[in-house]
């Protein structure tokens, strides 16, 4: 516990895929996918990772103009890199923003995460593919994105932090007797006869049933009895009318 931290300084699959970052076993495709990798960081990306913002769940709309307007308000932009996909040319809907000055960097780090822009709202994050140590991209089953729905959730980044483990105390199990260092010696006298515990219980029952029937009887007659006395009453009435 005095290592934990809500955002992991060193990139894991199997905590990544983990609330707390304390599961022992992958619980979906994807971090088997994400451990068994080899991935490698793009040599073909240039400029400062340290200096460099990740910024997505962008407007597909959104350009690099737009990205410029926004950003440059915290302070001098190096470059931006939108990506986009190789085929059409469309917007993948994330960018890289490299600043200048460090300051710059941690001014939108902080204040821009949010932010709505083309009616998005936006996420904003360090630079973690060549910063943090075994980086995995979603692509691949790693990243610390995703969604309940899609069976890929992670852990450990900004947007969705571990959350601290509850260290519960070692409960003994003394109620069951399996959690008693003493063993227990069981004498053959004080073993439970079970078919005689069997026979009883038969017995106690057909005891229980003989006495509902009995008063189910004594109910009927009572009935019975009543129902004559009824009758007989009816007849003198008839009769005084008469």
């Amino acid at each position: 516990m005095t290592d934990w931290a809500p955002i992991a300084k060193e990139y894991d699959p199997l905590k990544a895929g983990s609330i707390d970052g304390t599961d022992e076993e992958p619980h979906d495709r994807a971090i088997w996918r994400a451990m068994l990798a080899r991935y490698v960081p793009n040599k073909g990306v240039t400029g400062d990772p340290h200096l460099t913002l990740f910024v997505a769940r962008l407007n597909l709309q959104t350009t690099e103009e737009k990205l410029k307007e926004v950003f440059s308000r915290y302070g001098d932009i190096r470059k931006i890199r939108l990506v986009r996909d190789l085929v059409t040319g469309f917007s993948k809907g994330y960018a890289f923003i490299e600043y200048k000055e460090e300051c710059a960097l941690l001014k939108a780090h902080r204040d821009a995460n949010r932010l709505v822009i083309d009616q998005h709202e936006i996420f904003v994050d360090f630079e973690l593919e060549r910063t943090l140590k075994g980086w995995i991209p979603r692509r691949l089953g790693g990243g610390f994105g995703g969604k309940k729905e899609s069976g890929q959730l992670r852990f450990g980044g900004r947007d969705r932090p571990f959350r601290k483990p509850i260290n519960l105390p070692n409960m003994k199990n003394d109620f069951y007797g399996e959690g008693s260092s003493e063993k227990r010696n069981w004498s053959r006298e004080g073993t439970r006869n079970w078919r005689t515990r069997d026979r009883d219980h038969e017995r106690s029952r057909d005891k229980r049933w003989a006495e509902r029937e009995r008063s189910w009887a004594w109910g009927d007659s009572e009935r019975e009895r009543d129902s004559k006395e009824e009758r007989s009453r009816g007849r003198e009435r008839k009769d005084r009318d008469r």
